[in-house]
C-alpha cells in the first residue's frame, strides 16, 4: 500500500461539525519528527507539531494501531513498517526545505520541495498551488527541470535568465535532475508555509 493511502486512513473522516483535530500533514509530520528524533515523548512532540495534547494523544493512538509506531518509557518509535512508509515518502519527496527571499517567494517564509522524477504529473501548477493555499499557505510556485533546464510552466521557460537568484538558491539546495520537480510554498507564518510545501507535494503522489 501506497504512503498516501496508508496515511490519509488515519485523518477523520469528513463528518458535519468542527473540522476534525488533524490533518494527514500532521500525521506526516508526527512520523518524521520520529524518524529524525528516535524515541521522543508525546509533550515533545506536541510542542514541535503545535498540536494540543489531546490531539496528539489521539495521533499518536492511530498511528500505533495502523503499526507505524510503538509508545513506550522511553518514548515513540517507528516500526518496521513505520520506517517504510517514512522512506517511500522520502524516496518521492527526499527534500523539503527552508528557502530565502528571492524573485518568487510570496511572503515572510518559505520552504521548497523536491520531487524525485514526478514532471508528468504536473500540468501548469495549479493543483499544487490550490492544495497549499487550501491548508493556509498564500501560494506554491511548480517548476520543473526538464532538457537541463528549469522551468516555471507557462511563464518562464528558463528560470536562471528570468528569476537567477531563485535559481541559484534552488539549485544549491535541491540539486534537481531531469523531470524533477521543484515546488515552493510561502505563508505570513512557518507553519502554513511548510504544511504548503507538504500539501502541495502531496498531489505528486
Amino acid at each position: 500500500m501506497s504512503v498516501k493511502a496508508v496515511l490519509e486512513k488515519l485523518a477523520p473522516q469528513k463528518v458535519i461539525g468542527p473540522s476534525p483535530a488533524f490533518t494527514v500533514f500532521d500525521a506526516l509530520k508526527m512520523l518524521e519528527t520520529i524518524a529524525e528524533s528516535g524515541p521522543i515523548g508525546r509533550s515533545s512532540l506536541s510542542k514541535r507539531l503545535e498540536l494540543g495534547e489531546g490531539t496528539t494523544r489521539t495521533l499518536l493512538m492511530r498511528l500505533k494501531k495502523a503499526r507505524l509506531l510503538t509508545i513506550s518509557r522511553r518514548g515513540c518509535a517507528l516500526t518496521e513498517k513505520g520506517k517504510e512508509v517514512w522512506i517511500q515518502f522520502t524516496t518521492l519527496i527526499p527534500a523539503t526545505l527552508r528557502i530565502e527571499d528571492n524573485e518568487l517567494t510570496l511572503a515572510v517564509h518559505s520552504m521548497v520541495a523536491l520531487g524525485k522524477n514526478q514532471a508528468l504529473k504536473v500540468n501548469k501548477g495549479i493543483e499544487q498551488r490550490d492544495a497549499a493555499v487550501r491548508v493556509g499557505a498564500s501560494g506554491a510556485t511548480t517548476l520543473i527541470f526538464h532538457n537541463g533546464r528549469l522551468i516555471l510552466p507557462t511563464v518562464s521557460e528558463d528560470v536562471s535568465k528570468d528569476y537567477p537568484r531563485a535559481f541559484s538558491q534552488i539549485m544549491q539546495l535541491l540539486k534537481p535532475m531531469e523531470n524533477d520537480v521543484v515546488i515552493m510554498s510561502c505563508g505570513a507564518i512557518f507553519r502554513a508555509a511548510e504544511y504548503g510545501v507538504l500539501a502541495a507535494s502531496w498531489t505528486l503522489l
